[in-house]
């Protein structure tokens, strides 16, 4: 089991020297009582919709493991966008506020999905470097993802695995099959309410779900100051509007036309 320190909110320079090290950083409590309940119940209501939709075994990460997509259109997720307890830790890993929501959505896997493999969430190149001597690994995190554990992440229900210090690394991915030991059980155990800041280059995978609970966590991601992509226009403007100032500011390359 990966063992990891997890910080309180107002650790806001040591979250993200943590996170520069490690590609990633957990922090606790992220979310207050009442949008905790609120984000939870959405993931429940999605969740049981994409089942029923799908069925287990055409979910869209194998067997039992499911992307919940783009989920903006519900307001469940846009809480997520301008947390007072979240950017003060981006603005200080970036050293700018000045960076963009490119969405908010998650995953989660249901009882009797296996071990997915190691993977990283940026694997194209930033750059074409035609001398092939810059890479993406070569600079600072161009993407951050924040998930949000809506459960307690236990051994038994597959909670997410992740590889401390590649985020930078040019070293290829392993296999499953080629995948030490310690890699394979190196689990992020962390209770509900848990925000995991990440650097999306960060090598990461879903673990077996061993228990009869479904395991889900929410997200919201971010692109640096200095990054600029074409947004899906996903964000309803209704929702906009009921956004706070910081929030429509981090949202202006997503909002829909009104």
């Amino acid at each position: 089991m990966l063992k990891v320190d997890i910080l309180e909110a107002n650790e806001i320079e040591r979250a993200a020297t943590v996170f520069h090290r490690d590609g990633f950083v957990c922090v606790a409590n992220p979310l207050d009582e009442e949008r905790f309940a609120l984000i939870r119940s959405g993931a429940e209501r999605v969740m049981a919709e994409q089942e029923a939709e799908f069925g287990r075994d055409k979910m869209n990460r194998g067997f039992a493991r499911h992307s919940f997509g783009s989920q903006l259109h519900n307001w469940e997720w846009c809480v997520l966008i301008d947390l007072p307890t979240i950017l003060p830790i981006i603005d200080a890993i970036w050293g700018s506020d000045d960076y963009t929501c490119t969405g908010a959505g998650g995953d989660y896997s249901l009882p009797g999905a296996k071990i997915q493999h190691l993977h990283s969430d940026r694997n194209a190149d930033l750059f074409n470097d035609p001398l092939g001597r810059v890479t993406h690994h070569d600079v600072p995190a161009p993407f951050i993802v924040i998930n949000f554990t809506m459960v307690d992440f236990t051994v038994e229900n597959g909670a997410i695995r992740f590889i401390p210090g590649t985020h930078r690394s040019r070293a290829p991915i392993p296999s499953l099959e080629e995948e030490p030991e310690w890699m394979r059980t190196n689990h992020l155990c962390a209770p509900a309410n848990t925000a995991i800041i990440r650097d999306v280059r960060c090598w990461h995978g879903g673990t077996a779900n061993h228990s009869d609970m479904k395991r889900p966590m929410t997200s919201v991601g971010y692109h640096a100051p200095w990054h600029r992509a074409v947004e899906e226009k996903s964000l309803p403007r209704e929702h906009y509007d009921r956004l706070s100032t910081r929030g429509q500011r981090l949202c202006r390359h997503i909002v829909a036309a009104g």
